[in-house]
């Protein structure tokens, strides 16, 4: 497949306990951006047939804490094609939360989703 703007890949993730850093179960922002790579990663091998490498990022928002307990979903989807180059979109949003004021292993499914973190990227494959 040659790259396509808009292309896109989704994977889906639950935040184990394990990963919780901080008060309330947080999770740190870079747990997002570990799936922004591996989306990234997932993207590339479907357009180039590589893994590519990530460049860096251009903007990174944190909208709304990442929480162990939660679903993921994060997307990346190509923006811009250039000769080695391609700009990504990224965002990463909350689908399912656990309750614990419900029992230790209830949880809800988040309607709408909630937008957690955003981010621009450029990752780089070979010519």
């Amino acid at each position: 497949m040659s790259p396509t703007v808009g292309f896109s890949v989704t994977h889906r993730r639950y935040v184990p306990y394990a990963h919780a850093h901080y008060g309330g179960n947080l999770v740190d922002g870079a747990y997002s951006l570990a799936l922004f790579g591996d989306v990234a990663t997932d993207l590339a091998i479907h357009t180039d047939g590589d893994e590519s490498l990530l460049a860096g990022y251009s903007s990174v928002e944190f909208l709304a804490p990442v929480q162990a307990g939660d679903v993921l979903e994060v997307t990346a989807t190509l923006t811009r094609v250039g000769t080695r180059s391609r700009d990504v979109s990224f965002e990463a949003r909350v689908l399912c939360r656990a309750a614990p004021e419900r029992g230790p292993s209830a949880a809800d499914v988040l309607d709408p989703p909630i937008v957690a973190t955003r981010a621009t990227a450029t990752i780089v494959v070979p010519g």
